[in-house]
């Protein structure tokens, strides 16, 4: 069975308001999400943040140190990747000019915007470019320099993203391998990564194993369908998705070069919703199956069969679609959203058990079922809601103190209320809603239990990007068409 990607360069995005699928992952989740911009038509940063956030990504990826994106995401608490492009690689040779880069990339933007590692490059060493390739290695060196001489070395980490057509075996597992004429180069990254302490970054996508041999590779194995998967004879351990395999290969292939302790990240995976004719499986249905179960994998908080214990810290692409992206028409289309904000696939509600009603995940914060993101007039985000009974389920907003922060959609008959706060709609000055992270005066509505007493009116100050509510604890709701508060 192939495992090994085609080696693509491709540039990423970052997920806009993944409402269900993303709730399931609480605050402290591994989940990363990649932010490209190769488009025309994409929305200004400072609207994509309350987007990130709604989504509980932990980590954004770049794929350059756009301070437009870095500014915006100042005081919010989300960690960035930033990217130094392969065509800066040959200066950053020259260690002046590296300590330029990170002084006018890096260091003007900490600590409001928390900057945690500099990718050097992308898939440089499968471009079949020896001049780049040779750079390499002297860059990131050079960028780690600077940042010790800026005292920026224990908060800042250097690496750089790898294809996985790096290795020359992927199957079974545990014979991965890296290729013969690409083991030197990476055996001295692995050293760089064990002396710094800097993760070794993969960009894992069985979606190309499956595009290259339809008829060989079973679609569950690669979408992590139930009943799927394969021993690795060589290991006696069992594989139920592809994505774990490909991972595992990677890793035997570090353990090779005797790198064990090197930590693996996975800085790019995802799945396209639209491809050319000869691109089989490029469909939305799939595209929503694999990120689904993807991100129903990194809610469980478990490593891969060879290294169970491990945190993958996953970053998915992509945000957006990038509809001038080159190549064929799967690298336009693996956005989770469309510029406009609307989800390309209901990740929300898909068949493959990642929410459903009356469920809980791990953590016991109940999941939310019934509902579609959809964009209004004025900027608020609306929810369409049918007659159910539901669970809803926490995004976790740091910054209000007084409980667990709910979106709230319009029409909500509430029921089995506990110590709830209500941010109505019509509360919020709509002249601010443009203005990030503005403080804002709103009158919020208690709403008591049934045995309490009457409502009470107070004002307090937060930050309000959306509609909010906020309980002390999980509560049950009845969604309804009807307009409650």
């Amino acid at each position: 069975m192939e495992l090994i990607r085609n080696p693509l360069r491709r540039s990423f995005s970052l997920p806009i308001f993944l409402f269900s699928a993303a709730l399931l992952l609480n605050s402290a989740s591994p989940l990363g999400i990649n932010y490209g911009q190769i488009a025309n038509n994409l929305p200004h940063p400072e609207s994509v943040v309350p987007l990130v956030k709604s989504i509980g990504a932990r980590s954004v990826k770049l794929y350059d140190a756009d301070p437009r994106v870095l500014k915006a995401f100042a005081n919010t608490g989300v960690e960035f990747i930033v990217g130094l492009g392969n065509e800066y690689l040959a200066r950053m040779r020259d260690p002046k000019q590296a300590l330029a880069w990170v002084k006018s990339n890096v260091q003007c933007y900490l600590p409001a915007t928390k900057i945690t590692c500099i990718a050097v490059g992308n898939e440089v060493l499968t471009l079949n470019d020896s001049a780049l390739s040779s750079n390499l290695l002297p860059a990131m060196e050079s960028i780690h320099t600077a940042l010790v001489s800026l005292n920026l070395d224990k908060q800042v980490s250097v690496s750089t993203a790898h294809n996985l057509a790096v290795l020359d075996v992927s199957y079974p597992p545990s014979a991965g391998a890296f290729r013969r004429d690409l083991a030197p180069k990476l055996s001295c990254i692995l050293d760089f990564h064990s002396k710094v302490g800097s993760p070794f970054l993969v960009n894992a996508y069985p979606f190309f194993a499956y595009k290259s041999n339809p008829k060989q590779v079973p679609l569950d194995f690669v979408l992590f369908g139930p009943g799927s998967g394969m021993v690795d004879q060589g290991s006696g351990l069992r594989y139920d998705n592809m994505f774990h395999a490909q991972v595992d290969a990677a890793y035997a292939a570090i353990d090779k070069l005797g790198y064990k302790k090197v930590c693996l990240q996975i800085s790019e995976t995802g799945w396209p919703s639209k491809g050319d004719a000869d691109e089989a499986g490029a469909t939305p249905d799939n595209a929503r199956k694999y990120n689904g179960n993807l991100l129903k994998l990194v809610a469980a908080k478990k490593g891969t069969p060879m290294r169970p214990n491990a945190d993958l810290n996953v970053h998915v692409f992509a945000l957006f679609n990038e509809n001038q992206k080159p190549g064929p028409a799967s690298e336009r289309n693996f956005g989770l959203f469309k510029p406009d904000g609307t989800p390309v696939y209901n990740l929300g509600f898909n068949t493959t058990g990642l929410v459903s009603t009356n469920s809980s995940v791990s953590d016991g914060v109940p999941s939310l079922s019934g509902f579609s993101p959809v964009n209004s007039s004025n900027g608020y985000l609306a929810i369409t809601a049918d007659d159910a009974s539901v669970n809803l389920l926490a995004h976790r907003e740091t910054s209000y103190p007084r409980g667990i922060v709910y979106f709230v959609p319009d029409g909500f008959r509430l029921s089995s209320i506990s110590s709830l706060i209500i941010i109505p709609r019509e509360s919020i000055y709509r002249d601010n809603l443009k203005r990030k992270n503005r403080k804002l005066r709103i009158r919020k509505r208690q709403i008591p239990l049934s045995y309490s007493s009457s409502p009470s009116l107070e004002h307090k100050k937060a930050y309000v990007p959306l509609p909010i509510a906020v309980w002390s604890k999980p509560t049950r709701v009845e969604a309804t068409s009807s307009l409650v508060i």
